[in-house]
């Protein structure tokens, strides 16, 4: 997967750009990002905001290695499936920003 086929799926699967990177938000804070992606020449790295303030990179690989799992289209190579919250934080964000359509107002 390429960055511009990393952006589309995110947008479609509830993460948000905020500073120019897919994010994902809080569920008690939806404009502040928690976890982001960001796409370098050659690599895409996936960070963690710390309660710091400070982002950390948890993951990170080529565009090469990083293809969609023929089942779920989850991209496969970043971790979002084998790390701990972030199919939950995923479905959350997705559901808000669904859930947001449906009633009129504006996505947060």
């Amino acid at each position: 997967m390429d960055k511009d086929a990393l952006t589309s799926w995110a947008l479609a699967n509830g993460w948000q750009m905020l500073a120019g990177h897919p994010s994902l938000t809080k569920p008690s804070s939806p404009r502040e990002a928690i976890v982001r992606m960001v796409f370098k020449a050659t690599v895409v790295s996936l960070e963690v905001k710390k309660p710091a303030g400070k982002w950390e990179k948890v993951a990170g690989a080529t565009y090469a290695k990083v293809e969609p799992d023929p089942e779920t289209g989850l991209p496969r190579g970043l971790g979002l499936d084998t790390i701990p919250g972030f199919t939950m934080l995923m479905r959350d964000n997705k559901d808000r920003m669904v859930f947001a359509g449906m009633t009129g107002t504006p996505s947060t």
